[in-house]
């Protein structure tokens, strides 16, 4: 399988985008990366670079322990305006 990389910067730019495609896709409940990449149309690399985003600013949390595959599964959390 061949994984077409493209410019950091590019993917930086559609963080905005992305950011609200992927707190619609864990509205429902937890989701894996994968499922989250599934969801939203865009490579699990990149969704997993997203989601350490939006985890280290505090948009997404883990939501337990890793499943049996390994994956975590993320939710979102409420934040407070600044």
């Amino acid at each position: 399988m061949v994984v077409e990389s493209r410019d950091l910067r590019e993917v930086i730019r559609e963080e905005p985008l992305r950011r609200r495609e992927i707190l619609r896709a864990v509205a429902d409940g937890p989701r894996t990366v994968p499922e989250i990449a599934g969801m939203i149309g865009c490579p699990t690399h990149e969704v997993m670079y997203w989601v350490m985003g939006m985890r280290k600013y505090g948009y997404l949390a883990e939501s337990s322990e890793a499943d049996d595959d390994g994956l975590f599964h993320y939710r979102a959390l409420e934040r407070l305006a600044p």
